[in-house]
């Protein structure tokens, strides 16, 4: 049986958002106090291409906070890519974790599909 799934993604499992690091080709996260435009901030850090300022991810309630200013300081297309690695990856975690295989297919609009096989060895 098919299953179609629309997930919201927090960002709270840091060996995901390694991985979706590793997978987008930029430095790897750390815990750190940075600035933001207006405020500091402590929490894990990603530096996306071309932002002025990093992401800080809060990985006990999967809430970020950025500035960008609304566009002029990053684009947001950076930022959705991060969003995407990280639940493909969370994505393979769990499903190898529980003996499932994940196949992936790029789709021409930029999103992903994921098939997960149940009871499939990974």
């Amino acid at each position: 049986m098919s299953h179609i799934v629309t997930i919201a993604t927090e960002i709270r499992d840091g060996t995901a958002l390694s991985a979706a690091c590793r997978r987008l080709q930029i430095e790897p996260p750390r815990h750190e106090t940075v600035r933001l435009f207006s405020r500091e901030v402590t929490g894990t850090t990603v530096r996306l291409p071309e932002w002025r300022y990093p992401v800080v991810c809060h990985l006990a309630t999967g809430q970020i906070d950025y500035d960008n200013f609304e566009g002029r300081w990053g684009d947001n297309h950076h930022l959705n890519r991060l969003r995407q690695s990280y639940a493909v990856e969370k994505t393979r975690i769990e499903a190898r974790r529980t003996g499932h295989t994940v196949t992936e297919q790029q789709l021409a609009d930029g999103s992903i599909r994921l098939t997960v096989c149940a009871g499939a060895s990974a």
